[in-house]
């Protein structure tokens, strides 16, 4: 099918992260070391959640889809680059750009929403503890899960099709690693400017809606904490907050250089470094935050540990 001087629906050849360094075998193998790291810790997150009854609370539960959002996050894209670079075929069809532009956008989305409503925890947590137990209630917290999920689905929904109903006609290597949006519509022969000024203004609020939720939550913890008299109660509140607040700044500090900060001040080069972080080392640096900032889920890993030590003994027996 064609459209204008370029096939609408041609394969596209992502150029990926490995073109320009100078030993891409050892960044492969990096690569594919953060890869696993990452589903096996985050997939341990899971299941230490899901079995260690001591987990089961408003906040672990939220940790446990954001180790979910992580793990699918990271599959949409490593897998694919790496067998691109041990393969030398970097191909991708325009089905399989589309899916996995709208799986990226879906769980990015979902994350940017789930991190903001995490706030909200924390601020119940520390500033209402007596009313968490009801302001906190499986029916809320499983109502924080299916807005952050809806709102990532809305933001694939909306923007894939867009974005991939543009003609393609100049050439089809795409100077990135995965089908990122910019990267894209640079490939795109018709003038996009209208679009990437509306995806700018979306980007803007969806960054701001969570953003805002996030500020207030924080500013009435810091507040109910300068106001905590026992030394013990401020570090424990401070520890608690801490580790959400690492992830927020990595994951968000990232996107916002992406989609945020005009083209004209960052080059292809550093969008796919910036775009590297966020979708490789993130996933792998959250479950590591919170497992070792947080006394649970240390606890949790160890009781863990203990059984099956102990049962194989029993078997060994």
């Amino acid at each position: 099918m064609e459209w204008g001087n370029g096939s609408l629906y041609a394969d596209f050849v992502l150029l990926g992260l490995f073109s320009g360094s100078r030993a891409p075998w050892l960044l492969f193998a990096l690569i594919l070391l953060v890869f696993v790291a990452s589903i096996a810790s985050n997939a341990t997150m899971i299941l230490l959640i899901r079995v260690d009854p001591r987990l089961h609370t408003p906040m672990y539960f939220l940790l446990s889809q954001l180790s979910l959002m992580d793990l699918l996050y990271i599959s949409t894209i490593v897998p694919k680059m790496l067998l691109d670079q041990a393969t030398g075929q970097r191909a991708i069809s325009f089905a399989g750009c589309t899916a996995q532009h709208f799986l990226y956008l879906t769980l990015a989305g979902a994350e940017f929403f789930l991190l903001g409503l995490m706030s909200y925890d924390r601020y119940v947590a520390i500033c209402n503890p007596l009313r968490y137990p009801v302001l906190m209630s499986r029916r809320v917290c499983l109502l924080i899960m299916v807005a952050a999920w809806l709102g990532g689905s809305v933001d694939g929904f909306l923007l894939t099709p867009v974005t991939m109903q543009f003609p393609f006609c100049a050439s089809r290597d795409i100077n990135h690693f995965f089908c990122e949006v910019p990267a894209l519509l640079k490939l795109s022969c018709r003038d996009t400017s209208a679009y990437e000024t509306a995806m700018y203004v979306c980007c803007i609020l969806m960054l701001l809606i969570p953003f805002s939720v996030i500020s207030a939550s924080y500013t009435r913890i810091l507040i109910a904490v300068y106001r905590m008299s026992e030394a013990e109660g401020r570090r424990k509140a401070v520890a608690t907050c801490s580790s959400h607040m690492v992830v927020v700044s990595l994951f968000y500090g990232a996107a916002m250089y992406t989609y945020v900060l005009p083209h004209a001040y960052h080059t292809p080069e550093q969008d796919k470094a910036v775009s590297a972080f966020y979708t490789i080392l993130t996933p792998v640096l959250n479950p590591l935050i919170y497992s070792l900032r947080n006394r649970d889920v240390t606890g949790a890993l160890q009781r863990a540990l203990g059984k099956c030590l102990s049962s194989g003994k029993v078997t060994t027996s």
